[in-house]
């Protein structure tokens, strides 16, 4: 069967929401190229996103959306809606698959390097996935070159009003398993200061969706406010060389213990989707 399952209403409304969502985003992300006068950006034109649509063989596709600009260096607003069966080895790891290893999923995946080590990047990612089962995941946090104080409690304060309209206990709940998921076992560190992370959010659609939609919203309205902030301040080669090391972190992470990527790859999904996580420059000492 080549779509186990057909998109009913409420598939249909996840995945026009992680699509508005990213429209949304990129928009947002456009205006701050046309804002940026940092002196890094005279003579440079803003960026402006180029979107390239894909197919899955197995079914499905989605739509790359990557621009390369004065204050992004590579930010990727990506999503993708695909179905199909999982291979058997990776079936008996996907709750609702084991015995049946069809599945139809969707989801936004939000990546921003960018050119001022002063501006901290960022990662967000929301998704729908259906087996036998039904569920919400994501989660969003921030990976800045130097820890700016201000910066973390914003962001922070902002996701933890989005958990509040969910739960009393879903802030402390989200971060800690933020804290947990976003760690480099080898290096003995965080990625970088948190933010949440969740998942297998089911049995109430209506409840994980408005959640996941709250999710959303706080990092539209946080990250761009994070990014106004320090994108017309000055940096040193230094501070640049500082910056590509320690985005090799963020490499090691993303190829080594990202769930994200690793679905992807395992379901057959586009390399270049996949990997859009990737900086465009990284350096190891």
């Amino acid at each position: 069967m080549s779509e186990p399952y057909p998109e009913g209403p409420e598939q249909a409304r996840a995945r026009a929401w992680f699509e508005s969502l990213r429209d949304r985003i990129c928009a947002a992300f456009e205006a701050i190229e046309e804002a940026c006068r940092s002196p890094f950006a005279q003579g440079r034109p803003p960026g402006r996103f180029e979107r390239t649509a894909w197919q899955r063989p197995g079914g499905g596709g989605g739509v790359m959306a990557i621009m390369r600009g004065r204050v992004f260096e590579k930010v990727g607003v990506n999503v993708s809606t695909v179905w199909g069966t999982f291979e058997p080895r990776f079936a008996a790891q996907i709750p609702g698959a084991e015995a049946d290893p069809r599945f139809w999923a969707s989801g936004i995946s939000l990546v921003a390097h960018l050119w001022s080590p002063h501006v901290p990047p960022a990662h967000m990612n929301t998704r729908h996935i259906r087996t036998t089962r039904s569920w919400f995941g994501g989660g969003a946090d921030l990976n800045p070159i130097v820890p700016d104080p201000e910066d973390t409690a914003r962001f922070h304060a902002r996701l933890e009003a989005a958990c509040a309209s969910y739960a009393p206990d879903a802030y402390a709940r989200f971060k800690a398993w933020a804290d947990e998921y976003f760690f480099i076992p080898h290096r003995g560190e965080p990625r970088g200061v948190g933010g949440i992370f969740y998942d297998y959010l089911e049995g109430d659609f209506e409840r994980h969706f408005a959640f996941t939609r709250a999710v959303g919203e706080a990092f539209l309205e946080v990250y761009p406010q994070i990014v106004r902030r320090h994108m017309d301040r000055p940096w040193t080669e230094q501070e640049r060389a500082h910056q590509l090391v320690r985005r090799g972190r963020y490499v090691e992470f993303n190829l080594l213990y990202d769930r994200g990527t690793r679905f992807g790859l395992e379901t057959g999904g586009n390399p270049d989707a996949i990997l859009m996580s990737l900086p465009p420059l990284v350096a190891w000492p």
